[in-house]
């Protein structure tokens, strides 16, 4: 009987923290784009910059990220990291294709939306508006969740 108690609880446990994970993403849709699971992380007094993620999938013709915005910023840039002989850099891009029929993900450690000039400390719990726009789907709104810094990849130097 005990075997079964704490089986129960822990498959209880498992499904409660998928669905609290699920719960805190956020998604959007504009024309054929829908973006998924937009999140940004906390941020320390003074810290200026941090970074947005998320998954963009299209299910129309090829289309192109070409800007964003957020009052919480001074600008948000569009930015990827690359291999330049030995070392990663990180650098802006003008857009972020979004294939045909595909998906690109914004992630740490590769293309990602970049919050400049942070005007107060990215608290976690908060959501932070972002208005993103597209070349032929148009603009979208997005709620960004604050996720504490964690120990995958913490803040973002820059």
């Amino acid at each position: 009987m005990k075997r079964n108690t704490l089986f129960n609880a822990l498959f209880i446990s498992v499904v409660g923290f998928s669905f609290a994970g699920i719960a805190q993403a956020q998604n959007a849709k504009v024309g054929s784009v829908q973006i998924e699971n937009a999140y940004t992380r906390s941020t320390v007094p003074g810290q200026m910059a941090a970074g947005g993620f998320m998954k963009i999938e299209n299910t129309g013709a090829t289309d192109q990220l070409i800007s964003a915005s957020s009052p919480v910023a001074g600008e948000v840039q569009l930015h990827e990291m690359a291999m330049e002989g030995n070392v990663m850099k990180m650098r802006q891009v003008k857009e972020v294709v979004v294939p045909a029929g595909g998906a690109v993900e914004l992630k740490p450690g590769g293309m990602h939306l970049m919050f400049m000039n942070i005007k107060a400390p990215l608290a976690a719990g908060e959501t932070v508006p972002v208005k993103l726009k597209f070349a032929k789907a148009g603009e979208v709104e997005v709620k960004f969740p604050v996720n504490a810094m964690g120990t995958q990849g913490g803040a973002m130097k820059h």
